[in-house]
């Protein structure tokens, strides 16, 4: 302090310096910076002083701990023209520009590529205004999420209207407003507007969205006890946007902590998540693997409704995988169940199925046999249009097999159908497989009766009238 006394003791005896030097106080602002660094450190610009006082003013401020603001002394009496310039100090730190109290947010980041909507920190004036950092408070809560809800609303107006860049710029607001409200209600939202994104091809949008998505899912995971509800929302969030990795990943992690909880139905509906996503994307052999869990799980409850919608979609599955011998088996566990349930409206069309299937592993024997049962029952049921598609595929089945007399015989049956269903189109073809058949026999005129026959239901149509009077006259001229 010796130095600061000396000071005070040259002023007092030279009270004109005391008068004649204002003191200007300038606080800058400053972002913030470690302590011990440059710009925590002063900045000095003394003149009119001797270099000595210069020195011993310099070295009592330095020694402050209390962060004080720029000091400039700047002399307003003349200096003797005997005495040299005095020496100026260097810049302890580079001058700081002035910012303002709110730092908006860059166009770009460092990199250059564009910045992260959902991440900005501008102050939003939906916002109440704070004195201290805490939560909302119920009735702040409530005036917020009515705000919110009012945005979405802009928003859609917006879509609609065809302004895309528009509504997401509102429904990122939102987004980032939703936050305060929290994670739950921030992830519905989310999930909302990402599914958008999807559907209109918005794939920043749907990037940014993910991203959030992933950072809320590692808080949540990291909590203790950990909120299991809420990581299958965000797993179906991520369904609901195609992030099919980071469903997959989720759904599997909850489905191992359903079956440690033995939570049943927790179990099924992630299981049937899991089944429809990968069906979604054709990835034929996990959607099988965690239909199997279900059918297993739906057995093991006695779930008849269950295990039927199962064995549907493995069905499916197998046909479109082209699977024949896993087809057959699920298919023909449902008619069995139909049958139980005497349900039988709803066998002809996997009968049909089913001898689609053994054609397929060349079993023409069992498709037939099949075709046949599809028949006798759609016939029982009046189902007029199953029971004509199970005679057209025998009838097909008998002439690949060149079992011709057989595939006549069907082919009165089917013309009985198509007469009972008024089908004229599907008489009229009926007729003309009849008439090739003869045809190929050698059977000219029951050939040209059939072609006739089909002639006058073309007319009526004014369909294919040409090519039947071509048959007719190619058979007359032979």
């Amino acid at each position: 302090m010796y130095g600061l006394k000396h000071f005070w003791a040259n002023l007092s005896a030279n009270p004109g310096l005391v008068n004649d030097f204002p003191v200007q106080l300038s606080q800058r602002h400053r972002a913030p910076q470690q302590q011990n660094t440059p710009h925590n450190m002063l900045q000095i610009r003394l003149t009119g002083l001797s270099p000595h006082l210069q020195q011993l003013l310099t070295l009592f401020l330095l020694s402050s701990s209390i962060g004080l603001p720029l000091l400039l002394i700047r002399p307003s009496i003349a200096q003797p023209t005997s005495e040299p310039p005095p020496e100026v100090l260097p810049e302890l730190s580079p001058d700081l520009p002035d910012v303002p109290a709110t730092f908006p947010e860059p166009a770009e980041t460092v990199d250059g590529a564009p910045r992260n909507p959902l991440e900005l920190t501008e102050p939003d004036p939906l916002l109440p205004t704070l004195v201290i950092e805490r939560p909302l408070s119920p009735q702040e809560r409530s005036i917020l999420d009515a705000s919110l809800n009012e945005l979405n609303q802009q928003a859609q107006a917006a879509f609609q209207a065809g302004d895309l860049a528009g509504a997401f710029e509102l429904w990122n607001r939102e987004l980032r407003l939703r936050r305060y409200l929290g994670v739950e209600a921030e992830v519905g939202s989310l999930s909302r507007v990402g599914e958008i994104a999807w559907r209109e091809n918005q794939v920043t949008e749907v990037r940014v969205i993910t991203q959030r998505l992933e950072d809320i899912q590692q808080e949540v995971e990291a909590r203790s006890p950990v909120d299991y509800d809420l990581l299958l929302r965000i797993a179906q969030a991520y369904q609901s946007m195609r992030a099919r990795d980071q469903a997959a990943a989720l759904y599997e992690t909850l489905l191992v902590q359903a079956r440690q909880e033995q939570n049943l139905n927790r179990e099924r509906q992630i299981l049937q998540a899991l089944g429809e996503m990968h069906l979604a994307w054709f990835d034929y052999p996990n959607a099988s693997d965690a239909y199997q869990q279900l059918l297993v799980l739906a057995q093991a409850q006695n779930d008849i409704e269950l295990e039927i919608f199962t064995l549907q979609q493995l069905s499916r599955i197998y046909q479109d995988n082209r699977q024949p011998e896993e087809a057959i088996v699920v298919q023909q566990r449902l008619v069995d169940i139909y049958q139980s349930r005497q349900e039988f409206d709803k066998i002809s069309a996997l009968k049909q199925l089913i001898g689609d299937e053994y054609l397929a592993i060349n079993r023409p024997d069992l498709a037939a046999t099949n075709y046949q049962e599809a028949f006798a029952i759609a016939r029982s049921t009046q189902q007029y249009a199953y029971a004509g598609d199970a005679l057209q595929r025998l009838a097909n089945l008998y002439v690949t097999l060149d079992r011709l007399e057989d595939a006549l015989v069907v082919y009165q049956l089917l013309l009985d159908v198509r007469q009972q269903s008024y089908d004229d189109f599907g008489i009229m073809n009926t007729h003309d497989q009849v008439g090739q058949i003869h045809r190929a026999m050698g059977n000219n005129g029951q050939a040209v009766s059939s072609f006739r026959r089909a002639l006058e239901i073309a007319q009526r149509l004014n369909y294919k009238v040409a090519y039947f009077n071509t048959q007719i006259e190619e058979l007359q001229a032979q």
